[in-house]
């Protein structure tokens, strides 16, 4: 079940919401928690029970960490468990086939892979592991005190709105909301309102735009020219943007009206002008989490040169990992680490110079780096880079080609851009965007929109689902 679907809209939302604003506060929590399990086992109900023991292990780890507060080994004991079972069951189900593989290829073997029809990644795993192990380092370090109620616990790994691709809510940022928190008319006011601005950045802009991606990856990358190589990789820039911040910006909608306040995962990051901000501004709760759980651990900047570079390598290795098990999300992380090893080192203070040049440096480099993020294949990756950095394709017969596309995506395109940037929202900011009743028709007519694309459609999930 996906939120840009009309099972979610008009069966699942409604009930659920009418349960929940019914019954008395004790109460909600629970029917929080069981209605996060059905919405994630309608999708993935063979992997139910993963999430139940990834919740359980770490429940009771936390319980058996305060008890033996004074025994250190003990502690240790219990962490180190539910942090093996819960990273390992992340390993085992994105990243076995890939190491067999490539075990495979590098000393001969002929080591049997998982079949993927069984052992597919599971929905949202990547997104809840790091949730649930945020809580218990944080129980480990004594940062935060233990939770003591199983179903409040529950609730807050399997929350629904954020579950399958984020944001990254750590128990800190809804500890207190757990326990008490009062839901106004304005805040599901507000929410629904960033519910659909969010459904409509991913039906009407990710959607629409990404079937240029599209088009360009069936014409094939050795058949198009140079222009359409790069027209492509922008239309999948936006796509991936638009569908994943609409994604965050639903969940967050979502959360703002059973009660909760989710933190910012995405700050217009294509008004960056280094590729240092736009880090600051792109998923951001993923950035945070490993800054916390990785960077600092291993000493951050607070240590010799060697290894803060040793350290921001780490960190960037992972972050690709973490994205998918293929060589070309390492190579996405390290192409990264390589840009901000260059900027820490003498770039940044130049780039603030010109706001121009820094501003297209950016957007080159980027788009760059979700051609590298889009093409799991290697050999077509090298077809697609081939092409977007080829003269001769350039000049090639057929090197008009990128008009006829042009001409039929340019509105969505030109649309693209200005939703990228803060227009939208200062307008919405303006004396004329806080009009009521202006608001509520053009909230009616992106719905109204929204739904209508949705009927048209085929289904169309996610991207970051797949990570």
């Amino acid at each position: 079940m996906v939120f840009s679907s009309l099972l979610f809209l008009f069966r699942f939302l409604p009930i659920v919401f009418l349960i929940y604003y019914l019954v008395p506060f004790r109460l909600k929590n629970t029917v929080l928690f069981l209605a996060s399990l059905f919405f994630y086992t309608w999708g993935e109900p063979k992997f139910f029970p993963i999430m139940l023991v990834s919740i359980g292990i770490n429940y009771i780890a936390g319980l058996l960490m305060e008890r033996y507060d004074q025994k250190p080994a003990a502690r240790k004991v219990c962490f180190g468990l539910a942090f093996a079972v819960t990273l390992g069951f992340l390993l085992f189900f994105k990243y076995t086939n890939f190491f067999l593989s490539n075990i495979n290829a590098l000393f001969g073997a002929s080591l049997p892979l998982l079949p993927a029809s069984t052992f597919h990644l599971p929905l949202g795993i990547s997104f809840y592991t790091f949730q649930i192990l945020a809580y218990t380092i944080d129980v480990y370090r004594r940062k935060i005190s233990v939770e003591h109620n199983l179903i409040d616990f529950g609730a807050f790994v399997a929350l629904f709105p954020q579950l399958i691709a984020g944001p990254i809510v750590l128990y800190p940022d809804i500890s207190r909301e757990l326990k008490s928190r009062k839901i106004t008319l304005a805040q599901v006011d507000e929410g629904v309102g960033l519910f659909i601005m969010g459904l409509a950045s991913k039906i009407l802009l990710a959607d629409t735009v990404g079937a240029l991606w599209s088009e360009v990856q069936t014409l094939g990358f050795a058949n198009v020219s140079t222009p359409l190589a790069w027209l492509g990789v922008l239309a999948y820039s936006f796509q991936l943007y638009f569908d994943f911040s609409g994604y965050s910006l639903m969940a967050i909608g979502l959360g703002r009206m059973l009660g909760f306040y989710f933190p910012q995962n995405f700050n217009y990051p294509y008004i960056s002008k280094s590729v240092t901000e736009f880090w600051r501004r792109w998923h951001i709760t993923l950035s945070s989490w490993f800054r916390e759980y990785v960077y600092i651990p291993l000493g951050g900047n607070r240590v010799k040169k060697s290894r803060h570079f040793l350290n921001l390598f780490a960190v960037w290795f992972l972050t690709g990992f973490w994205h998918g098990a293929n060589w070309n999300f390492i190579f996405w992380g390290l192409y990264f680490f390589v840009l901000l090893m260059i900027e820490k080192s003498f770039l940044l203070k130049r780039l603030e110079k010109s706001r121009i040049l820094s501003h297209v440096y950016l957007i080159f480099l980027v788009m760059i780096s979700w051609a590298i993020f889009a093409v799991s294949d290697l050999s077509m990756l090298g077809e697609l880079f081939s092409r977007m950095f080829s003269l001769k394709a350039f000049s090639a017969a057929g090197a008009a080609d990128w008009l006829y596309y042009l001409r039929d995506y340019a509105g969505i395109l030109v649309l693209c851009v200005v939703a990228s940037t803060p227009f939208f929202k200062r307008l919405a900011d303006s004396k004329l965007g806080r009009n009521r009743l202006l608001r509520t028709v053009f909230l009616s007519g992106l719905l109204l929109a929204s739904v209508a694309f949705m009927v048209d459609s085929t289904y169309s999930p996610f991207m970051y689902f797949n990570f």
